[in-house]
């Protein structure tokens, strides 16, 4: 099956734009008549015609479809559903106004698979980058239980206090990281740029420096010869670094550990973990989904491997008929409040109420930490960067002071 892009007319003569899934132009063709318009022109989505080239690099390379565009479409469809229209009409609609081309795209084949016969879910599914399993699993639960606009909402509602959530520790985060790198800029060029015009003058005096002077010309002269090298060093640590944690077993368990345990981020990493993994629980489970499945989605959702482990082991003791806030208390992960809270919503049948109190204090706990600590960093820049100024004014003016009292 291919996608095209087509050009056709309706009954009324209006031109209708939009894609359309088959297996060659002669069955796009046929599709479009069977729905009642006449083709005018069908050509294969990823081209263009002033460019397809180019059209095929920036589609295939660059583009993607953001969370935000994936959770505006659930709200929606789960209002077109709500509102008694059926499931390929909804689809027609949303990729009618859809922007994104690829999520275009994508909508325009799940559509058309759906109008084939297949289910939702099945065809979903087959775009693993855009709806993750969470996503996909949550679906089947709705479709599996006729109430698939309810589920659609409480995944959109899901998506958006996510998306919220991570806006808000974006944002906290933005001005100390900005102060910083402008704060390097600066200091690189006076290190590179103005100091070695002023300790040039030092150097033709053939007279003794104080040590803090040498120091400066040492590094300024380094910097202004091997800057290069030093941007290149930067690089490869980047580099391995990151390869390091992405590529490697012994290294994504090394850095999720530091997450955890590290003595200023651990406690907000740890925070937000337990809250996204209390939500994500809470939403799979009023939606249908069974707990175990649901904890084997999770397991992924957290992005730590400790806590992935714990969760693994967990659900294996459930499915073994421990109840779930006990392997949870013996994996040492899970604060007490959060195993009491637990505990307390299985023996009175109100774990997913418990599961979402717990994923809003946790949420509410880890951004105050967030505003907390960047308003120290804010102050802890200021000053070092102070102390850099300190350090670069008094290596010049000592050597002056120095000229001065051998004058007099």
């Amino acid at each position: 099956m291919s996608v095209y892009e087509y050009v056709a007319l309706d009954d009324q003569g209006r031109q209708r734009k939009g894609f359309i899934d088959a297996a060659g132009v002669a069955a796009a063709r046929q599709k479009l008549r069977e729905d009642g318009v006449y083709p005018v022109e069908i050509n294969p989505a990823a081209e263009k015609k002033e460019n397809a080239v180019s059209n095929i690099f920036s589609v295939n390379l660059f583009q993607r479809v953001p969370a935000k565009d994936v959770a505006v479409f659930t709200r929606q469809l789960s209002t077109l559903l709500g509102a008694g229209i059926p499931l390929v009409p909804s689809l027609s609609v949303l990729v009618a106004q859809t922007k994104n081309l690829l999520f275009k795209k994508t909508l325009a084949q799940i559509r058309e698979q759906v109008n084939e016969g297949k289910s939702l879910t099945e065809s979903m599914a087959n775009f693993p980058r855009i709806f993750p399993p969470f996503y996909i699993n949550m679906v089947r639960a709705g479709e599996a239980s006729g109430t698939i606009n309810l589920v659609l909402e409480k995944l959109a509602d899901f998506s958006e206090n996510q998306q919220a959530l991570n806006n808000k520790i974006r944002a906290a985060l933005t001005y100390p990281i900005v102060m910083f790198f402008i704060g390097c800029i600066i200091v690189f060029i006076l290190m590179t740029f103005v100091m070695p015009k002023i300790t040039g003058i030092f150097s033709e005096m053939h007279q003794t420096l104080p040590l803090t002077t040498l120091i400066l010309i040492a590094v300024s002269n380094f910097l202004k010869s091997f800057w290069w090298l030093v941007l290149l060093l930067l690089a490869a640590v980047i580099i391995t670094i990151k390869y390091t944690i992405s590529s490697t077993a012994a290294g994504k368990y090394m850095w999720d550990n530091i997450k955890l345990k590290s003595p200023l981020f651990g406690a907000i990493n740890r925070k937000i973990a337990i809250a996204r993994f209390s939500r994500t629980l809470a939403t799979l489970l009023q939606s249908g989904v069974p707990l175990l499945t649901a904890l084997g989605i999770v397991r992924n959702v957290v992005n730590n491997i400790l806590i992935g482990e714990a969760i693994g082991k967990t659900s294996k003791e459930v499915e073994e008929g421990q109840s779930l806030s006990v392997p949870l208390a013996q994996s040492g992960i899970f604060p007490p409040m959060v195993i009491e809270m637990i505990a307390v919503g299985e023996q009175t049948g109100t774990l997913e109420k418990m599961l979402n109190r717990i994923a809003d204090a946790y949420e509410t706990e880890a951004q105050s930490d967030i505003m907390v600590m960047t308003s120290l960093l804010e102050p802890v820049m200021i000053i070092i960067m102070a102390l850099l100024v300190v350090f670069i004014v008094a290596s010049i003016l000592l050597p002056i002071f120095e000229m001065n009292r051998l004058v007099r």
